[in-house]
């Protein structure tokens, strides 16, 4: 099993388009849930089956990598607001984790004893981005963005559209938390800074966050909670492929 230290999270991620070899995925149809295969059956096109199917596979390996629980053992339910946690089995490490998927990108990230979100987006999506932030981001935010030179403006977007999912992931409320009631500060020198309008009751000391680009493409955010008087948390990234990379438990 792999060490995971009190003062560290680690991020593992995958290209599912890359995964065409029919022994892993077997494997990955054979460790999910009755559940997880009715839900997987449930995505129209191939594409969506494939990275839902390498996401299940991808927190399942990963999990185990930590604590001696086979991939298909591990029991997951969901909150109040749809954030996926670990059920079972008794005795299971009390590891947290969160996914995010996108075209070209599943990752998770896992930590022990602290909550942690994480968002990954295609920065190469068609659709709106920067004539939405007046709707979803703060004022503070919009009228940063758009002192930006416009060339610059999209890139901008992403970093605070995938901050602010991260955060809100993190926090396990989903869109039950107002996305324009925080700030990130990120015209700033150091650490990514955030603040938070009265209504929140968060400590912007709480929270530590990262912003990664991934091959030219992929944008990643990770939101990660501190204790009270803890340095900074270590977070490493690990490229891999389900069951070939990610130690498989006992």
């Amino acid at each position: 099993m792999l060490s995971l230290p009190p003062g560290a999270a680690h991020l593992w991620y995958v290209d599912p388009d890359a995964i065409d070899d029919w022994y892993l995925l077997a494997a990955y149809h054979s460790v999910m849930s009755p559940e997880e295969a009715t839900q997987q059956a449930r995505f129209r096109f191939a594409e969506g089956r494939r990275e839902y199917l390498v996401t299940r596979a991808l927190v399942r390996s990963v999990l185990s990598a930590y604590a001696p629980v086979l991939p298909r053992e591990w029991v997951f339910v969901r909150n109040g607001h749809g954030r996926p946690e670990i059920a079972g089995p008794a005795g299971a490490p009390r590891l947290r984790f969160n996914l995010s998927n996108t075209r070209g990108l599943v990752a998770c990230l896992v930590a022990k004893d602290r909550e942690v979100g994480l968002d990954v987006e295609d920065t190469h999506r068609r659709g709106e981005t920067v004539s939405i932030a007046d709707r979803f981001f703060s004022p503070f935010e919009s009228a940063s963005l758009r002192r930006r030179p416009a060339h610059r403006q999209r890139d901008r977007f992403f970093d605070y559209w995938t901050l602010k999912e991260a955060y809100i992931k993190a926090r396990g409320m989903g869109l039950a938390i107002p996305l324009d009631h925080f700030s990130y500060h990120l015209d700033e020198d150091g650490p990514i800074r955030i603040s938070f309008e009265p209504e929140l009751r968060d400590d912007p000391a709480r929270w530590q966050f990262s912003l990664a680009s991934l091959g030219g493409r992929h944008r990643v955010a990770t939101a990660i909670e501190r204790r009270p008087g803890e340095g900074t948390v270590a977070v490493e990234m690990f490229r891999c492929v389900p069951f070939e990379d990610v130690p498989r438990g006992r």
